[in-house]
């Protein structure tokens, strides 16, 4: 039952954000890991399932990559409305959008780390899963990065730094957060779902 409901809030998302976004590259840039991901989850549903609640952190990040393509990170108005309420500097979006790239990506790690038995120690399996959400975030950084470089001014929106010098080390910052937060709040949660496979 779930599954019809996950594929109708993803596709409502992503009809939602197709919708006259800010701009179209940009849209296409940051929702295009959204299809990616759901297109390896269609490969991989019947040999090897996710947890149920892998699957809703899934879709959560799908959504909040959706809503960023439709308004771009820059332009979000719950965000805009709070930099204007706290006298904030720029519009903080983006960083739920890294924060949930580490914390979403931890559990997949996690649970691909358990289930496949890649890692048997406790400590050794956090470390990697925190060191396997950093790579990922530098990675996505460079990728920003080779996109600025062809794509010129028309990337702005896409990179979303606001003139701020120190966005990409505090996109990877906010990465680490959320990987290490993912690990403390669901870890428990998580191995019961595990289980229960």
């Amino acid at each position: 039952m779930y599954k019809n409901l996950w594929l109708a809030a993803f596709f409502s998302a992503l009809i939602w954000s197709g919708i006259n976004p800010k701009e179209e590259f940009t849209w296409f840039l940051e929702v295009f890991p959204a299809i990616i991901g759901i297109t390896i989850l269609g490969f991989t549903r019947k040999f090897f399932p996710l947890t149920p609640l892998l699957y809703w952190l899934i879709l959560f990040h799908s959504i909040v990559l959706m809503v960023g393509g439709h308004y771009t990170y820059a332009e979000v108005p719950l965000f805009n409305w709070l930099k204007d309420v706290f006298d904030l500097s720029r519009n903080n979006y983006d960083k739920v959008g890294h924060f949930t790239q580490g914390f979403v990506p931890a559990i997949i790690a996690r649970e691909l780390f358990i289930r496949k038995n890649i890692i048997n120690g406790i400590w050794w399996r956090r470390y990697l899963v925190v060191s396997v959400c950093l790579a990922f975030s530098a990675f996505y950084e460079l990728i920003e990065w080779a996109v600025a470089l062809m794509s010129g001014e028309d990337a702005v929106a896409f990179l979303g730094t606001q003139g701020y010098i120190w966005d990409t080390q505090s996109d990877m910052g906010w990465a680490l957060l959320g990987s290490i937060m993912a690990l403390i709040l669901l870890s428990k949660f998580h191995d019961k779902q595990i289980n229960k496979l």
